[in-house]
């Protein structure tokens, strides 16, 4: 088994692009990344900040699947880079790092639920939802079916 790899991504560099295939996840050890939908595009958004301990590019790593945000340096970013290979010693290691991954997806599943929930009521009133509701709900829903798909392969890596 090879070890996780420090790298270094400059201050304005992107990371990981939205849609690209990577089967590599990463730890942040120092600074902070921005994390985009739509990024290069008139719907880019930025979703959040990440900084130290936050983890990206698990649902590639685990699923083959392309990434679903862009991230892209905020500041210099030094991050750990784990391998598929790697992930279990990694997961066998970082149990902090594993508790952040399932918070933060009962965070895009609490969000998730909110915003349905304004859209419904919004519908069963008659009115149109707001467009800024529409695009929130589409994050959220976005950021569940990516720790959902985390999820999925966790389990399947336990089996």
């Amino acid at each position: 088994m090879g070890e996780a790899k420090l790298v270094r991504f400059p201050e304005d560099s992107v990371i990981l692009y939205e849609g690209e295939l990577s089967l590599e996840m990463y730890k942040i050890i120092s600074g902070h990344a921005e994390v985009y939908t739509g990024y290069g595009t008139d719907s880019e958004s930025v979703v959040g900040i990440i900084g130290k301990d936050a983890c990206f590019g698990e649902l590639g790593m685990l699923l083959h699947e392309p990434a679903i945000f862009t991230i892209k340096a905020y500041s210099d970013v030094y991050a750990m880079r784990i391998s598929e290979e790697e992930v279990g010693e990694f997961m066998a290691k970082n149990h902090s790092s594993v508790l952040n991954i399932m918070r933060n997806m009962a965070k895009s599943m609490m969000s998730m639920r909110k915003q349905i929930s304004m859209l419904l009521k919004e519908a069963e009133e008659g009115s149109r939802p707001d467009q800024n509701q529409i695009m929130n709900a589409t994050k959220a829903m976005r950021g569940y079916a990516m720790y959902r798909s985390i999820q999925q392969a966790a389990d399947e890596l336990q089996r």
